[in-house]
């Protein structure tokens, strides 16, 4: 196999680079993805090169192409008053409250340390990046011996899947979570319905299916509810209902639970004992009253550079820094950016936190992009969780993440209902 770059291909076919990259992630060219560079057999592009046509996404082929079978009804939302429940930030000494969890798709941790945060306890966490995988067994093993040995591993494998399985059968686990991957669901991007990344939430069901937890919450994009006219989203929901799951699902953005962050997600939640699927009540009702970018992040304005803990500084050229420094309040250093290179105000919560390969946002006061830490911590990330790898898989995960203190506000929604269940056992 040859490797070649978007640019290379596009070159090559005469195709912009949107098209390339949809033909990469629907595999209508036959490829594998190693270190950010496409692989491809040279026969496979050869055929390809002949006909490399436009794809039409609303043509594809897909999982999600079905009939409807029946009108999925909508089930009324129950909502948790949360705001006098205790919300932990001492990860490493909030006591147990005798649920177990699992948390795939799991990156650096976000969902489990939010859950841990309410008294949950994580028994396994699965991700295939190795450098995230790092993250969760370095922090999480930290305190729970179980998670000391975790590796990146691939559930679409079936040994994989079987060895999880067995596990967490041992285990007894309540809860099976997980913010299953999103690309192909983004608002962001090139959302292609056939991009395999899209059924990976069937690996996930494959494995509640066998363990049969007594819940399950998962988080997307919100993207999810509309692409495809709303397939993706009903076929979710009825192969769970197959399986004896009734899912409730609700938008739900960060800021409204104290985060310093605009963020919004869809998530998911279900149960096989006919128990209700609770979801927490904001802890903020009024926008004027949110966590601002400069509530959170204004401590570190005079921190000098400290690795150790993520607080790692951008290289600008002097005119780089002018140039960020010009930059208006809720702009982009470029036009055709929308969330990245993007100015937040100090008096509101940040934009949406994402990796974008480097261009983070801009500090509202100082001349540079924030830190690795300041993204974190606009994630609800305390300072003492720190992030492995490169610096450009620190800015992914952390951007992957969900915000710790939402996952903590669905845990303390949830654990009433999920102690009920394991008191009837």
């Amino acid at each position: 196999m040859k490797s070649y770059t978007i640019k290379e291909l596009s070159k090559l076919s005469g195709l912009n680079r949107k098209e390339i990259r949809k033909h990469l992630i629907a595999q209508t060219l036959k490829n594998e993805v190693r270190s950010g560079k496409y692989f491809v057999e040279e026969e496979d592009l050869n055929v390809w090169l002949k006909n490399p046509t436009v794809l039409d996404e609303n043509n594809l082929d897909s999982i999600f192409n079905e009939e409807q079978e029946e009108v999925l009804e909508e089930k009324g939302i129950y909502e948790k008053d949360i705001s006098k429940s205790k919300k932990n930030i001492d990860w490493k000494n909030v006591p147990l409250n005798t649920i177990k969890f699992a948390d795939f798709f799991c990156g650096a941790g976000g969902i489990s340390l939010g859950l841990l945060m309410a008294g949950y306890e994580p028994v396994l966490g699965v991700d295939i990046n190795e450098s995230a995988i790092e993250t969760y067994r370095k922090n999480l093993g930290s305190r729970f011996e179980k998670l000391t040995n975790l590796s990146a591993k691939d559930i679409t494998k079936k040994e994989v899947k079987s060895e999880i399985i067995q596990k967490l059968k041992t285990e007894n686990v309540k809860l099976i979570c997980g913010g299953f991957p999103c690309q192909g669901f983004s608002l962001s991007g090139s959302r292609v319905i056939s991009d395999p990344r899209n059924t990976l939430y069937k690996d996930m069901l494959e494995i509640v299916d066998e363990v049969r937890p007594e819940f399950i919450v998962m988080e997307n994009v919100v993207g999810i509810t509309t692409i495809y006219k709303g397939k993706v989203l009903n076929k979710i929901i009825r192969d769970y209902r197959r399986i004896g799951y009734e899912i409730s699902w609700q938008e739900i953005n960060a800021a409204d639970f104290e985060v310093g962050q605009s963020r919004k997600r869809i998530i998911f939640i279900g149960n096989c004992v006919d128990k209700r699927n609770i979801f927490p009540k904001k802890l903020i009702d009024d926008p004027a009253n949110y966590i601002t970018c400069g509530d959170v992040i204004e401590k570190y304005k005079t921190m000098n550079e400290d690795k150790s803990i993520n607080h790692i500084f951008s290289r600008h050229s002097d005119t780089m820094k002018q140039r960020l420094l010009a930059v208006p309040v809720g702009k982009s250093l470029y036009s055709n950016y929308g969330d990245s290179w993007k100015k937040c105000s100090k008096d509101k919560p940040s934009c949406t936190i994402k990796g974008n390969h480097g261009a983070t946002n801009i500090h509202y006061e100082l001349p540079r992009v924030i830190t690795p830490r300041e993204m974190a911590a606009l994630q609800s990330f305390p300072d003492d969780y720190i992030f492995y790898g490169s610096k450009h898989d620190i800015l992914v995960q952390i951007g992957n993440a969900v915000a710790p203190y939402v996952a903590r506000s669905i845990g303390l929604a949830l654990k009433e209902e999920i102690l009920k269940e394991i008191n009837e056992d």
